[in-house]
């Protein structure tokens, strides 16, 4: 999540992006695979040497399927979300992975930021104007949506202050 304000006129008074959180960076990627490869490698030998040859395909065959859900989490990890807050307008602007986007414009004096805490210990974050309701934040972990949720309302409140001044 990066903000930053800029009080320009016009120019963006809160900027937000959200993107989802992956802990493991190429480099450990690359050190997971070789590390899995290598033991399913010196296994699938051993069975090949004890005469079970077949085994040893699976073993490939898994370190295949590993490196593919990794790709597919890498690939899904590039949607985005962009909260944008202008002397006008909150503009929320969705990107999926596969690049395709999304933005709902709303008037940062009217639309409502909505926090709702599960039972479970979960939460949702939505935007709400005009009786219609928004969810967004769902890239983000329970914690940093709920930090979130306090930072928007933090900048939306000044923004209407700014608003009625």
């Amino acid at each position: 999540m990066n903000d930053s304000g800029q009080a320009a006129h016009g120019a963006s008074v809160f900027r937000a992006i959200l993107h989802p959180h992956r802990s493991l960076e190429p480099k450990g990627f690359l050190i997971l695979m070789l590390a899995i490869g290598s033991v399913s490698f010196v296994m699938g030998m051993a069975f090949l040497i004890m005469g079970a040859w077949p085994v040893f395909g699976f073993f490939g065959l898994d370190v295949l399927l590993v490196y593919i859900a990794f790709k597919l989490n890498y690939r899904a990890a590039r949607a985005y979300e962009q909260v944008e807050i202008s002397p006008r307008t909150l503009t929320l602007t969705q990107v999926s992975a596969s690049g395709k986007s999304r933005s709902f414009e709303f008037n940062p004096y009217w639309v409502r930021v909505v926090f709702t805490e599960r039972p479970d210990g979960g939460n949702h974050l939505k935007l709400a104007s005009r009786g219609k309701e928004l969810e967004f934040g769902r890239l983000l972990n329970d914690e940093e949506r709920k930090d979130f949720a306090q930072a928007l309302k933090s900048a939306l409140d000044m923004r209407r202050m700014s608003f009625s001044a």
